[in-house]
This record gives structure tokens, sequence and C-alpha cells, in this order.
């Protein structure tokens, strides 16, 4: 039996238990042996119709939007011509429910706490598919590494945070506050672990949705430039909710406060270098390297942490969402994120893809050359926007240094400077099928690293180019010039002359007077 077929009739069927809390509704449905589920999809919306024929009462359950409404009416019988219209139009398929397949209760306790409305109908996929070997969802991956995570009491937390003192708190944001705190290893033998420590906003529904899904994707990724989770906290008490996320803590905070805060010393330009190398990885291994494709859709310089030897570690996975699967162009969203980072076709389109983070990638790759953020209003009105005001000075012209961050002191390879100005460009295409992929940004990265403290042919610069017809007659300017300063030899001595006769006259005319 087709896997999907089962899984929808599963979910009929508990539509159908739902109205009686659980009960089985054979007997409301005498006679079902011909019950079936249709499928229909209508323009980018999947719209589910169960419904089961008795000899006296037709029933059928929409759910829509996270409601159910139930129908009846006279008896229908398949081949009535409404239901045969419906179905030609609808272009629907018919799957026959098991009856006798059991519900299969979800082990991660986490999962639970989000229900099939917490995904609403903008994130679905645009295009439809009953593919029996399409992969693992990130939930489904996440059940079988869900007990890796350790799950911790608020007391526990609290006490590791020094009832969350404000002298322990190394970040806030939208979703919550940082904290610094110590925790007991596993065993309890040991020192003391010292990690961050979200505390989530008890703001409502939302702050909860990313929390989960920073669960969810934190537990199923691993790999050296993603930063680590350790476990979590989840208590619903007479106060309200409580959401909490331990994190390995990272020493030197982020990116971005090396980058524009002048009370950090400056990043030297190998570890610039490495740092972007090493995030590429990361959305490279989100992009490619896992059986589903993760989008991280909030890249920037803030979520770029850095720990002792300031390797970089993507963080903060709570607007994470599954890529489009085999056959599909991209996942449909609302459109969230980070002003300056997210790529304009997201932001009309809502089309979201990994090409979405590259353009992301294209920013903050200018950040690292020049030092500046991706928008600053207390500059210039025509330096605010990072991505306008580059334009000036293109890779390829002799005004290219003046955009590098005056805080590297010339201590760069002006040569790799550039060539990490021309992959930036590349990202920041405007056709987002025509940005390279991550694995190929790492790829030209690593070329990048490897040529920046060699030695570089001369560069052609724009200007060369521009101005090839007036430099092919270097004899000719140089003999015009050359006849110039003769002629104003020449007018400069006939002024001494013409001076001197004029004194001398002058002198003449003063004696004859005082004769």
């Amino acid at each position: 039996m087709n896997p999907h077929a089962a899984a929808l009739g599963r979910s009929v069927e508990e539509l159908s238990d739902g109205g009686a809390r659980g009960r089985r509704r054979s007997e409301k449905f005498p006679g079902d042996d011909n019950g079936q589920l249709a499928v229909a999809v209508v323009a980018d919306m999947v719209w589910f119709g169960g419904f089961v024929r008795s000899s006296s009462i037709f029933y059928s359950f929409f759910p829509i939007k996270g409601f159910v409404w139930l129908f009846w009416g006279s008896k229908l019988n398949l081949e009535d011509s409404f239901w045969h219209k419906r179905k030609e139009k609808m272009k629907c398929f018919y799957y026959f429910k098991d009856r006798n397949k059991s519900r299969v209760q979800k082990s991660a306790p986490v999962l639970n706490s989000q229900s099939k409305s917490d995904i609403s109908e903008t994130d679905r996929v645009t295009k439809s598919s009953c593919s029996a070997t399409s992969p693992r969802s990130i939930p489904e991956l996440y059940e079988e590494k869900a007990q890796n995570l350790r799950v911790f009491t608020f007391s526990e937390l609290r006490q590791a945070t020094n009832n969350f003192s404000r002298l322990l708190k190394i970040g806030e944001g939208g979703f919550g506050c940082v904290y610094k705190g110590t925790i007991k290893p596993v065993d309890g033998k040991g020192d003391p672990l010292v990690v961050a420590i979200k505390k989530l906003n008890r703001d409502g529904y939302q702050g909860h949705k990313q929390w989960v899904a920073e669960v969810q994707f934190l537990g199923v990724v691993e790999h050296p430039n993603l930063v680590k989770l350790i476990g979590y906290c989840a208590v619903d008490g007479e106060r309200g909710i409580q959401r909490l996320l331990v994190y390995e803590y990272m020493t030197n905070k982020s990116l971005e406060d090396h980058l524009f805060n002048k009370a950090y010393p400056p990043l030297s330009w190998d570890c610039r270098l490495q740092i972007v190398l090493g995030a590429a990885q990361g959305l490279a291994y989100l992009h490619e390297e896992l059986e589903i494709q993760v989008i991280y859709r909030d890249f920037k310089s803030s979520n770029v942490l850095l720990d002792d030897n300031f390797k970089p570690k993507l963080s903060d996975f709570g607007l994470a969402r599954e890529g489009p699967t085999a056959g599909h162009t991209h996942v449909s969203t609302a459109v969230v994120g980070t002003y300056g980072y997210a790529a304009p076709d997201y932001i009309e389109t809502g089309h979201l893809t990994s090409k979405s983070d590259v353009w992301s990638f294209g920013v903050v790759l200018y950040e690292i050359l020049t030092g500046r953020r991706s928008l600053e209003r207390d500059r210039p009105r025509s330096e605010q926007k990072l991505l306008e005001w580059i334009k000036q000075y293109p890779a390829d012209s002799r005004k290219f240094a003046m955009i590098m961050d005056p805080r590297l002191d010339n201590k760069y390879s002006l040569n790799a400077a550039r060539k990490i100005a021309k992959l930036a460009d590349s990202c920041l295409v405007k056709s987002a099928k025509d940005r390279p992929k991550m694995s190929m940004v790492v790829e030209m990265l690593k070329q990048i690293v490897q040529v920046s403290g060699t030695a570089s042919p001369p560069t052609k610069f724009i200007e060369d180019v521009d101005n090839k017809t007036t430099d092919e007659k270097p004899t000719k300017q140089m003999g015009a010039s050359e006849s110039a300063k003769r002629r104003m030899a020449h007018l400069a001595k006939i002024s001494e002359h013409i001076g001197g006769a004029s004194r001398r006259r002058f002198m003449i005319m003063q004696r004859a007077k005082v004769t």
C-alpha cells in the first residue's frame, strides 16, 4: 500500500475520531466498507476531503487551516454526476483507507509541542508530490537523535545563571536574553561546563515556534561550523510557559562585534579569510550534505559566533526551514529575516531557496572587506546602504582600495581582496539561479586563501581599458607637454625684460622731477 495513502488515511481517521474524543466511529458509519479518501490539488494548496458512504447518510470532513468541518447530507453514490464532475474538474486521486493500520505515537516529547496547525499553508511547497522515495523531514530525523539532547529543569538553569543575573547577561534580542552559565557534567563528575543559555520571551506562539524549530534543526545537524545544542528546558506552569536552550559557550562572541565594535581589536586579514571560509562550509553542509536541504534564512555577521581560536560557528536556527525536495523549485513562505541581508527575490515573491542564503553570504563578504554594516543610518545618504556605496568602486578599478577597512592598516593582499569582491558580486547577482552554490563558493575561497600571501601579476584596471585610445600616443602627449613648458618659460623671460624696462623708465622720470 502506498505509504502516503496510509498516512493520509490515518489523518482522516483521526479527524473523524476527534469529534468523538478518541472513540471509534464505526457505529456511526454502518456499511462503510466503501469508505475512501480523496486528495485534490487546487492551485498551490493541498485540499483534503475524507468521506464515508453508508446506506443512509454521507459524511465529509474538510480540515481547513486547522479547523475541521463536518458536513452531512442525503445518500450520494460515487457515480452521481455531482461527484463525478468534481472528480474530473479537480483531477482527484483515490486511496483506500487501511482501517487495520495502527496509529504510531511519536516518542519525542518536543515534537508533540508542535501541532499540525503550526505549519501554515504558505509554508507548503508549491508543487505537490506523492513520491514514496522522498527524503525524511527534519522532525523525522530528529526523532532518531532526540536522545542526544539533555533535558534540563527550570530550577537547574536558574541556578546555573544565578537566577538569571544581569551580570551574566551576554546578549539580548527580539527572542529574549542570553546568559552565561555553568552546568554539571552529565555524570555529575568533573569540572562544571560553561554554557550559553538562551531564555525566550514569554510573548506567545511565534517564540514557541522558533524554539521548536531550533531544537529540531540543531538536534539533527552536526558540523564543526555549526554551534552545538547541548539541551533544552520546556515548562508549562501557572505563570506561563518557559522555553530555554543550552548551547556551547563561544568565548569570542560574534563576527559583528569584532568588525563593527571599536572596543574590540581589529580582525587580521588572514583571520577574516578563515572566518568566511568556515561560515561558507557551514552553509554548504546545510544546503548540500544533509538528507534533506536546510535553508538557514538568517545569515548575518551577528549569527556567526567565534570560539577560543576564532573558529566560526553558525547559530540561531529559529528561522531555518526545510528546502524544497526533489523536483521542486522553491518553498513559498512568509518573508522573514533581517533587512539588509535578505535577498530581493525572496522579499518580492516569498519564494525561498538556498540561493537566498547565498545572497546574504555575499553581503557579509563585503562587510568583511569594508568593516561597514549592510545599513548605517549615521553616514551620508550616498553611503548608508553598503551595496549601493560599493558600486562606485568596482573590484577591477584603481579606486577599489578606497572601500577597504581602514582598521586593516593596509596589511592585506589587495589581489585577494579583489577576488573576494568578485566572488561577492557573483553571490549578489539579481537572478537567483545565476548565483553559485555554496560548495562552489567554498572552493573559490580555498583558492583565494592559498594565493593570499603570494605575489600576483599586475592588475588590469578598468580605467586602463577606458583610456586605451589616449594611452596609445604617449610620445605626442609628452611632446605637447614639453612645448607648453618652453612657451611658459619664454613668456616669463619677456615679462622680466618688460618689467626691467619699466623700472628704468620710472627712475628717469623721478630724476627729471628732482632737477
